[in-house]
């Protein structure tokens, strides 16, 4: 579909790097905690918003780059497996912190729509999000893929639409059951392993892959 391979596990892979935290679950998590889950579906609205900056971004500097030549599609593919790897390499040796997510401090209350716009920019002016498009979605776009660029918008609103389904199911599990995510820190730590030795595997993948 599109140009694309390997959906399923695009799929997979997506939710398992949504769930990893990062300051955009942290802005849900805490927006849901002192104003309920609207708030926190607020944020998540926003911070879907902000993806799809740079999800078409993204998109048209692919098309660009794997046009040019194959020595920057090279120089773009060492890079995006070495932020992968890195990523990887950092979450499986950062060590585990003493505070839960329960024990998020209290936030002043705020308007829905200031929420939103946190959320949006808390996403779009994180530079990290951009890099990680580029090189995470390319993975799953096949080489004989006509148009490069629709695949990549494809594969980047799919991953969207899953990103938000895990984004709200936080701000409702977070607003609902704060006491109950006491006890989930040793699975937070194995999850960020886990999420961890994906990355790296991942990042090996593009390292192997050709050019089509």
């Amino acid at each position: 579909m599109f140009g694309t391979h390997d959906l399923a596990l695009f799929v997979v892979s997506g939710l398992l790097l949504n769930i990893a935290p990062g300051p955009d679950s942290l802005l849900i998590i805490t927006r849901s905690a002192t104003q309920g889950w609207r708030a926190g579906s607020a944020a998540a609205l926003g911070i879907g918003t902000g993806t799809f900056v740079h999800i078409f971004a993204a998109a048209l500097g692919l098309s660009a780059v794997l046009a040019s030549s194959a020595t920057a599609f090279t120089v773009v593919k060492w890079l995006g497996a070495a932020y992968l790897m890195w990523m990887g390499l950092a979450m499986l040796r950062r060590p585990c912190g003493t505070a839960t997510w329960a024990e998020l401090p209290p936030a002043a209350a705020l308007p829905y729509r200031t929420i939103y716009r946190q959320g949006f920019f808390t996403n779009a002016l994180n530079p990290k999000v951009a890099l990680f498009f580029l090189a995470f979605v390319p993975q799953f776009i096949a080489p004989e893929a006509s148009s490069k660029a629709l695949a990549f918008v494809a594969l980047g609103c799919l991953f969207n639409f899953n990103s938000m389904l895990w984004c709200h199911f936080l701000a409702l599990s977070t607003a609902y059951a704060r006491r109950r995510l006491r006890v989930g820190q040793r699975a937070g730590v194995w999850g960020q392993r886990i999420v961890g030795a994906m990355f790296l595997l991942l990042g090996l993948r593009l390292a192997l892959s050709q050019r089509g």
